[in-house]
């Protein structure tokens, strides 16, 4: 998509926001956690639609537990992103305060954060995507983020607990109904990404159009999930992780792992060992689904911090995620000790595969077991040839 700004006006422009937001309203407007690509000029751009219109609006940090649950901590994520008062032109207001909304027949509760519900309109913006924790018509998008995001700490401990007894899907849809009965819910922004993780579709949703259509465009955004070339492997190397990247640190659907009692696994793909070798800065400490591999080198272990790790895990019902992995002081021991625990396939003859992220796989390193069906696939090409290169401290150089 070349042209964001243009996209954001005009969606805003055909569902008539000029019409539903009066001069001088207050509009909260959602922004999460995610590396969304694009995140600082979408926003910017709904906020000067926002100001254009005479409204007065504001951004929110809606991201449930994460930036160690404070204020100031949440303020710090959207400051990574480039998210600043200066930067979109209005100001940020966080708080972890929220108050209850409604209940669902069930009894799922839904909070909302005080100073939406104090704001004229609320414009609920978010990625919609794959969730790592299940499978639905419904899962990671503006349904989350009235949830979850909205929800701040104790909404998105609530929901994740009624997940585990109703399933995720349901306590989502239920409690996302609940915020848009009883709350000043204007439109919503989703956001879909491609394969490349580059924005495609920017789509403007009325409150009674947003469950369908969240649907509609998470079928378009499983069919340009990003996944790894082949499904089976006995080492897969994954040079960083983080809460940037996925929710779970690496995202479960691309390395075929939830780890969570109450979802199933993935059929595929079939990993034998997930290696994981460092951080991103951009995560601050927070080593979310570390758990979820098998190796991991000392650094992420010491760069580790126990409170924002812990809150997010056992925010989201998985305490599995915060587990650390057997680990080691340089990426050569890291792998060695991965490739002992293969079996008797031979370190030579091993499917490896090597990715910098399980968000950018546009480009993997193979190893070469994977040559003949690398030269059989008509939407594989291969860019050429090199071995795992490792520096003086028998660490890998990076991934190019």
């Amino acid at each position: 998509m070349n042209d964001i700004e243009g996209a954001v006006s005009d969606e805003m422009k055909r569902i008539g926001a000029a019409s539903r937001i009066r001069p001088g309203a207050s509009v909260a407007i959602t922004v999460g956690s995610r590396g969304i690509n694009n995140i600082l000029t979408i926003t910017r751009a709904v906020v000067a639609e926002l100001k254009s219109l005479g409204a007065e609006p504001f951004i929110i940090p809606a991201m449930g537990s994460h930036g160690g649950a404070t204020p100031e901590g949440q303020k710090e994520v959207l400051a990574h992103y480039g998210i600043t008062e200066e930067a979109v032109g209005c100001p940020i207001k966080s708080s972890m305060e929220v108050e209850e909304v409604g209940r669902s027949p069930d009894g799922i509760i839904s909070y909302v954060d005080q100073n939406a519900l104090a704001a004229d309109h609320i414009v609920v913006m978010n990625r919609i995507k794959p969730h790592t924790e299940f499978e639905g018509k419904i899962e990671s998008g503006l349904f989350k983020m009235m949830c979850i995001g909205l929800g701040k700490q104790k909404g998105a401990h609530h929901y994740h607990r009624a997940g585990v007894n109703f399933g995720f899907e349901h306590a989502l849809r239920t409690g996302g109904r609940t915020v848009l009965e009883n709350c000043r819910v204007v439109f919503g922004i989703g956001i879909v990404e491609n394969g490349k993780d580059e924005t495609a579709i920017i789509k403007a949703l009325l409150p009674e159009e947003m469950e369908k259509g969240e649907e509609e465009l998470l079928v378009k955004a499983k069919e340009w999930m990003p996944k790894l070339p082949f499904m089976e492997a006995e080492v897969l190397i994954v040079d960083e992780m983080g809460k940037n990247i996925s929710g779970s640190g690496m995202d479960t659907k691309v390395i075929g792992r939830i780890m969570a009692p109450y979802s199933e696994e993935p059929q595929e793909p079939k990993i034998l060992r997930v290696v994981v070798l460092r951080p991103t800065p951009e995560s601050e400490g927070n080593c979310t689904g570390l758990g979820l591999a098998d190796f991991c080198h000392k650094r992420l272990v010491d760069q580790m911090e126990q409170h924002p790790t812990y809150i997010n895990c056992m925010t989201a019902q998985s305490p599995e995620k915060a587990r650390i992995p057997a680990y080691y002081d340089t990426d050569r021991k890291v792998l060695d000790a991965a490739f002992s625990t293969i079996g008797l396939v031979e370190k030579e003859k091993a499917r490896v595969m090597r990715i910098k992220n399980t968000l950018h796989l546009e480009e993997v390193d193979v190893s070469e077991a994977f040559l003949p069906e690398v030269e059989g696939r008509h939407d594989l090409e291969l860019i050429g040839e090199a071995g795992l290169e490792f520096d003086a401290e028998d660490n890998l150089k990076p991934f190019e």
